[in-house]
C-alpha cells in the first residue's frame, strides 16, 4: 500500500495571517452592507411607545427626553421609569413633566428577587406602554427629530421584528476614546452580519441595547425582558431569542438617528465594561481566557517581532516578513471600523494599547463576577445575578 497523502498544516505565523484575512473579509462585508434607516411612506403609521429606564441619570436625562418629546412622528408616547434614583433624577423628571404634559413618568416598583435592575425597569415600562411598537432606549442618548419615524417606518416597510442601531459615539475624554470605540471594531470584525441575516442563527445575533425597536407582538412572543431577566447582556439575549423564534433582526447604522455618550471618563467606562464583558462570553472562564489570550497573541505578537527585528534582533523561528503582513492586516481592521462609523482614524493607530487594555479588562470582569466585586450604579454583580 502506498503512503497516505499528507497535507501540510500552515505554520504559526501563516495561521495568524489567515485568521486576520478572514476577519478583514467580514469587516469589509459589514462595512458595505450595514444600512441606515430611511424615511418611508406608510398609509397607517404604527403607534410607538418610547421607553426609557433611568437610574441616577440627572446629568443626561433632560437632553434625552426633550429630544424624544420633540419627535416629528405623528403617534408617539414617551414613558420614563425612575429606577430608585438617588441623585436628583426624580426632581429633573418632575420639572420636565410640568413642561411636557404628555411625558409619562413611572415610579419603579421594588425589584423582585431573580431580576437585574434595568431588566425589571424595562419590564415595567413595557407593561405600561400601549404602542404597537416598543422602542427601548437609554437615558444617555440624544435623538434626532426623525429618529422614531425613520426607525419605525423602516421596520414596518422591511418586515423586521427587531430593529437595532449603532449610534454616533460621543467620546470626549481620552479614556473614553480608548475604551468605547473598540466595541464597534468587535462588531465589524467578528460578526458576519449579512451571513447572520440570511442564516438566522441565534449564535450570530447581535444587538445594541441603546436602541431596540420591537414589534410588540414579537417582544411578547419571545417572553420580553422577563425571559432574559438574569442576563447582564440583555440586548444580545433578546436578539438571540428573536432569531430563534424565526423573527427577522437587523442591525443598522444609526448615526443619523441618535448619539450616545455611554460613559463619562475612563473610570466609569472601566466599571461599565467590567459589568458586561464576562457576561458577553457566557460567564465561561475557559472561553474568556482562550479568546483574550488568542486576541492578544494575534494583534500583539507581530508588533513585538517587528520591534525586535528593527532593533537588530530576532525571535526564532518567527520571521519579520509575515509579521509585517499580519500587522498590516490588523491595522486595516481597525481603520475600516473607525472609518465606517466616522471616528478619528488616529485612534485606530492606538489599537495595541486598546487590545492590552481590553485583555486586562476581560480578566478584571471575570474576577469581579466570580468574587462579587463587579459593581455598577450601586448594584453588585456576581455571575448571572445582581
Amino acid at each position: 500500500m502506498g503512503e497516505a497523502m499528507s497535507i501540510p498544516l500552515p505554520d504559526h505565523q501563516t495561521s495568524l495571517i489567515i485568521f486576520l484575512a478572514v476577519l478583514l473579509a467580514i469587516a469589509v462585508s459589514n462595512a458595505v452592507t450595514v444600512r441606515r434607516p430611511r424615511r418611508r411612506s406608510l398609509d397607517s403609521p404604527p403607534r410607538v411607545s418610547v421607553l426609557v429606564p433611568a437610574r441616577n441619570e440627572a446629568d443626561c436625562i433632560e437632553a434625552c427626553l426633550t429630544s424624544l418629546l420633540d419627535q416629528d412622528y405623528p403617534d408617539c408616547e414617551v414613558l420614563v421609569l425612575d429606577d430608585e434614583s438617588s441623585d436628583g433624577t426624580g426632581e429633573v423628571l418632575a420639572r420636565l413633566a410640568r413642561a411636557w404634559p404628555r411625558l409619562r413618568i413611572l415610579a419603579g416598583a421594588p425589584r423582585p428577587g431573580g431580576w437585574l435592575g434595568k431588566h425589571w425597569a424595562c419590564h415595567q415600562l413595557a407593561r405600561a406602554a400601549d404602542g404597537d411598537l416598543l422602542l427601548f432606549t437609554d437615558a444617555d442618548t440624544v435623538h434626532a427629530r426623525a429618529s422614531v419615524g425613520d426607525a419605525a417606518t423602516t421596520l414596518r416597510a422591511d418586515g423586521i421584528a427587531l430593529l437595532t442601531a449603532i449610534p454616533e459615539q460621543d467620546v470626549r475624554t481620552f479614556g473614553e476614546k480608548l475604551l468605547v470605540p473598540p466595541l464597534l471594531w468587535a462588531v465589524m470584525s467578528f460578526f458576519p452580519l449579512p451571513l447572520a441575516s440570511k442564516l438566522r442563527l441565534p449564535a450570530l445575533a447581535v444587538a445594541n441595547g441603546q436602541f431596540l425597536l420591537f414589534e410588540r407582538s414579537a417582544y411578547e412572543r419571545i417572553g420580553g425582558h422577563e425571559a432574559v431577566r438574569t442576563d447582564v447582556v440583555d440586548d444580545v439575549a433578546l436578539a438571540k431569542r428573536a432569531v430563534a423564534a424565526g423573527f427577522p433582526v437587523r442591525l443598522h447604522d444609526g448615526r443619523r438617528l441618535f448619539r450616545c455618550r455611554m460613559y463619562r471618563g475612563f473610570r466609569e467606562a472601566w466599571a461599565g465594561f467590567t459589568k458586561n464583558l464576562f457576561a458577553i462570553f457566557g460567564y465561561s472562564v475557559p472561553l474568556t481566557v482562550f479568546v483574550w489570550v488568542w486576541v492578544t497573541l494575534v494583534f500583539i505578537e507581530p508588533l513585538v517581532v517587528l520591534a525586535v527585528w528593527t532593533g537588530g534582533g530576532n525571535i526564532v523561528p518567527l520571521r519579520p516578513q509575515p509579521a509585517a503582513v499580519a500587522a498590516a492586516l490588523g491595522l486595516a481592521l481597525w481603520l475600516i471600523a473607525y472609518a465606517r462609523f466616522g471616528l478619528p482614524l488616529w485612534l485606530a493607530l492606538l489599537y495595541p494599547v486598546k487590545v492590552v487594555l481590553y485583555a486586562a479588562l476581560a480578566f478584571r470582569s471575570m474576577w469581579g463576577h466570580l468574587t462579587g466585586t463587579a459593581e455598577w450604579k450601586g448594584r453588585v454583580f456576581r455571575g448571572r445575578r445582581a
